[in-house]
Parts: C-alpha cells; sequence; structure tokens
C-alpha cells in the first residue's frame, strides 16, 4: 500500500488578492463614471465683439457697495428693500435702465450675491459691475 504525504491547508492569505484588485477597480470605475454636481453660478450673457453695445449715460443707476457691506445709490445709503423700489421706479420710466454696481474689493462674497439676487428677480436685463 502507498502512502500518500498529507495534503497542505490551501488557506493562503494572498489568495484574495484577486478579488481586491477587483473591487478596487470596481471603486474607480463608479468614482469616474459618477456625475458631480458642479456650481455654475451665475449665467451671465456678455455683449459680442462684433455688436459693440451702446449705453446713454441717462440711463445708468450707479450703485456702490463698501467694505461694511453698505449700499449707497447715487451717494446716499440705502436698505435693499429701498433698492428694489428704486430699480422698479426707474425700470418703469427708463426699460433700457443699466445697472451698474460698483464693488469694493473687501465685501463680503455674501453681499455682493445678495445685491445681484435682487437685480436679477427685478428682471434687469443691462446689468454690469466692476471692481473699486
Amino acid at each position: 500500500m502507498i502512502k500518500r504525504p498529507p495534503r497542505r491547508n490551501t488557506e493562503d492569505s494572498s489568495s484574495s488578492g484577486a478579488l481586491n484588485d477587483l473591487s478596487f477597480l470596481l471603486i474607480i470605475f463608479f468614482i469616474v463614471i459618477a456625475g458631480f454636481n458642479v456650481n455654475k453660478g451665475f449665467l451671465l450673457n456678455l455683449p459680442s465683439k462684433d455688436k459693440p453695445i451702446v449705453v446713454n449715460t441717462n440711463d445708468i443707476l450707479k450703485c456702490e457697495l463698501d467694505q461694511s457691506g453698505a449700499l449707497f445709490l447715487d451717494g446716499q445709503e440705502i436698505q435693499m428693500e429701498q433698492l428694489s423700489q428704486k430699480i422698479s421706479a426707474k425700470l418703469k420710466s427708463q426699460p433700457n435702465m443699466t445697472f451698474l454696481l460698483t464693488i469694493n474689493p473687501e465685501t463680503r462674497y455674501q453681499k455682493v450675491i445678495d445685491v445681484v439676487s435682487a437685480i436679477r428677480k427685478l428682471k434687469v436685463e443691462n446689468f454690469s459691475f466692476r471692481m473699486k
């Protein structure tokens, strides 16, 4: 009778390596195809270079945001509600009005967004801003 040597235990810790590789590849695959939500910010229609827009200086409503977030219209400090009322009144008399916002670089970003949001709600078509 021939004696066979006893079998070794085949529980090798590296035998699950293929499974680890496969799971890693699947994770990478799903990360790559996943759709990421990207904030698009404000969508602004910029004028084309071919058709420059000529603006009458009487149709410009100048507003300024200082570093503390105070809002000034024609040199007088006003609140956001007053700004909305004045813009609505100006839009009725001058539908081609251009709103010019001058921003101090130290102004908090949220204050700028609040003003831009108020202007967009009033459907002002011509909007311009610049840094001081």
